[in-house]
């Protein structure tokens, strides 16, 4: 059930993105997290979205701004915010508090995939993952050459990543973010 806008014209739901906006969201999408879902936003990073996070003290016009300009999904928990001019295009009110809850709400209202490409982002920068040059595994600890699996590193600010114990939680959690089964609300 849809609610009019100031304007008269009609949301998907009472708190943000217009049925359009809704019906053509595809796996290409790319997120901005106010500073109020950061921690979503860094999980949105893990799966392989490329999510931009806020920092503190934004006015929120400037974010529905920033989120318009560079066609992203504009994700927060402020109700008011779709109360901004053109806000309502490219914002998701999001209800639930903890960011498991909400990463499931995210699933049932955008159909988000979280394990579309998931430990593919630098979770810091947000910057695409490359593989490591051969010459540089080699420097690595003795503990980490012996895993399986590619390291890789951001080209941004050169964190590493390696497959390891963590990568089999994240990844269980991720999928646990998809199973909008445990979660009864509906809208």
């Amino acid at each position: 059930m849809g609610c009019p806008d100031a304007r008269g014209n009609t949301c998907a739901s009472p708190w943000g993105i217009a049925p359009v906006y809704a019906e053509t969201m595809t796996d290409d999408r790319r997120f901005l997290c106010d500073e109020m879902l950061a921690g979503l936003g860094r999980w949105l990073r893990i799966a392989g979205y490329d999510t931009e996070i806020t920092e503190c003290g934004r006015r929120d016009r400037e974010l529905v701004e920033q989120a318009e300009a560079e066609g992203r999904i504009l994700l927060t928990r402020d109700r008011r915010m779709i109360e901004i001019r053109r806000a309502r295009d490219h914002t998701l009110v999001l209800e639930s508090n903890d960011i498991d809850a909400c990463a499931r709400e995210l699933t049932r209202r955008a159909g988000v995939d979280w394990t579309l490409d998931p430990l593919s982002r630098c979770n810091r920068c947000n910057t695409r993952l490359e593989p490591v040059a051969p010459a540089l595994v080699q420097t690595l600890p003795p503990r980490i050459r012996a895993l399986e699996g590619p390291v890789n590193v951001c080209p941004r600010c050169g964190r590493l990543y390696w497959e390891g114990s963590h990568t089999r939680r994240i990844r269980r959690r991720l999928a646990a973010f998809g199973d909008t089964g445990t979660d009864e609300r509906t809208e």
